[in-house]
């Protein structure tokens, strides 16, 4: 079950592979993120000695945390990935234009996944044409 998209990814990004990821949180985190409470605009993923962070995942306080013990919205969270396809990313993220973002964050088996993708940077002309393509889906779908 899916419980935040990044809808600005596949306009801004060529999405070349995708890897689901856990995710170290606390527990007002979790709840906070399972009631929908999460902002993915502007953040990103970085590898800082073999370990994958996500940086600017804001997660809003959860209303019934004890004011004793609150989170910090706009800490760095640990990604849970294997060497192998930490690996395969740092390689990737060694070309030029290649980056590393979250497409989603979602639910599989009780556990809060994020999915990333390796993406490269779309230019103007790709985006327009990427508008193109859905003014046009759009429009057959009106009209059937």
């Amino acid at each position: 079950m899916s419980i935040s998209v990044n809808r600005k990814a596949n306009f801004e990004y060529f999405i070349l592979d995708e890897y689901d990821a856990g995710i170290v949180l606390l527990g007002s985190e979790v709840k906070s993120i399972r009631q929908g409470n999460v902002t993915m605009t502007d953040s990103f993923i970085y590898i800082k000695d073999g370990e994958v962070w996500l940086k600017n995942l804001k997660v809003a306080r959860y209303s019934q945390t004890h004011s004793a013990e609150p989170h910090d919205e706009n800490r760095d969270k640990k990604l849970l990935l294997t060497k192998k396809q930490i690996q395969k990313i740092e390689k990737s993220l060694q070309d030029k234009g290649i980056t590393c973002i979250p497409l989603k964050i979602f639910t599989k088996s009780n556990r809060i996944k994020v999915r990333i993708g390796v993406a490269k940077g779309k230019k103007l002309y790709d985006k327009r044409n990427t508008i193109k393509e859905r003014d046009m889906k759009r429009d057959l779908q009106r009209n059937y």
